[in-house]
């Protein structure tokens, strides 16, 4: 019965990061460097977390931060030096994607349903938002300045850009998983009968 329990999780999540990939294509808002805002792609991963914990979280957060990763590698191909290539994979996709696994933190805390989904998906976007900001003051900067592809990359230093330029994608994400989590949550329960306590 365990191992069943253990494949009926595994192919959840699998169908769940699948359903993320898919949703991560429908974009609202693309960003000329990378970063989108796009429909819900993240929820599907904060609930393999707020379901099945930290450790399905982090697992799921990771295949999807591969997947990314090999769906942007042409963004990659902006950096021009060795150093840099490692940097951007790691803050801009490998951590900023497997830090979606904290959500799974959020499950067992004792507080209101919707209070720990809300909490554990601002925390969860947040510490991506974190990852791109730092990547994005560390190599981005410089390479926006020298392409001269923006003009406000000139007139601020390179915490004040990787913040705009961040801010201009993630905070829209943010919202709309704020919006959609509750949701989703409301709606499993309805046509599952599933909830997090379960």
């Amino acid at each position: 019965m365990k191992q069943r329990q253990k494949i009926k999780r595994l192919c959840e999540c699998a169908m769940l990061v699948a359903l993320a990939t898919v949703l991560s294509f429908v974009k609202l808002y693309e960003a000329p460097l990378g970063g989108a805002v796009t429909l819900f792609s993240m929820v599907p991963i904060l609930m393999c977390g707020f379901v099945y914990g930290v450790k399905a979280g982090f697992a799921a957060a990771f295949v999807y931060s591969i997947i990314q990763l090999i769906l942007g590698i042409g963004t990659v191909a902006y950096v021009p030096d060795a150093a840099g290539v490692v940097i951007c994979v790691l803050l801009d996709y490998i951590v900023a994607f497997t830090v979606l696994g904290v959500a799974g933190f959020f499950k067992k805390l004792k507080t209101r349903l919707y209070t720990k989904v809300m909490l554990g998906t601002s925390v969860a976007l947040l510490l991506r938002f974190l990852s791109h900001y730092i990547g994005g003051a560390w190599i981005w900067y410089q390479i926006t300045k020298d392409g001269a592809w923006n003009d406000y990359v000139f007139k601020y230093g390179k915490w004040m850009y990787s913040l705009i330029y961040n801010a201009w994608y993630m905070v829209p994400e943010i919202v709309l998983c704020l919006v959609a989590v509750p949701v989703t949550v409301m709606l499993m329960k309805a046509v599952w009968g599933k909830t997090l306590e379960t």
